[in-house]
């Protein structure tokens, strides 16, 4: 399952590239299912790791991912699809309400999304300075209100065994580029 969810989304991420760099879009999808599996987590998890954003960012519907890769999956990857018609605010204000909300495999795949995503920010504030943040539809203040609400509501209904590493990765990340 793993290894058709990789094939499926680079698929469907052809000719699509990251913010502020020309790396194939893919190897984003590629390191959160990656950390995801480093994790442990089940085959569906990595799975939908490697489609969390084919919804959002191509012409694939959830019936696609339903049909192909079961609800389960379709289930964590529709938790974690923004709805593009809705405005920058919104979108992640929704984010951090699932993030309050959702069931620990949903807030896993989220945080992993968030971590890498804040991990090529902070790289690109290494190589290109503040200019960075003009890749973005908002900028350092709204970014900061976004990741710190994720890291301040990530941990809630979770045991202590029950947290993966790489949310004190995130929370770190998140001093660096906001402390």
């Amino acid at each position: 399952m793993k290894e058709k969810a990789n094939i499926f989304a680079t698929k469907a991420h052809a000719g699509q590239f990251r913010k502020n760099t020309q790396d194939p879009y893919i190897t984003h999808p590629v390191r959160v299912a990656k950390r995801l599996e480093g994790s442990g987590f089940s085959d569906e998890l990595v799975a939908a790791g490697y489609l969390h954003d084919v919804v959002e960012d191509t012409s694939v519907t959830i019936e696609e991912i339903e049909l192909h890769f079961g609800a389960n999956v379709a289930e964590l990857v529709s938790a974690h699809t923004e709805d593009k018609s809705k405005s920058w605010v919104e979108r992640k204000q929704q984010t951090i309400n699932t993030v309050k909300t959702a069931n620990k495999e949903v807030k896993y795949l989220i945080v992993a999304d968030k971590l890498d995503n804040l991990l090529s920010v902070e790289n690109s504030l290494h190589k290109q300075g503040d200019v960075t943040w003009n890749h973005f539809n908002a900028g350092y203040s709204e970014q900061k209100w976004y990741n710190e609400s994720i890291a301040r509501h990530m941990f809630e209904d979770l045991q202590e065994d029950e947290i993966p590493p790489y949310f004190d990765t995130y929370l770190k990340a998140v001093n660096r580029v906001f402390g």
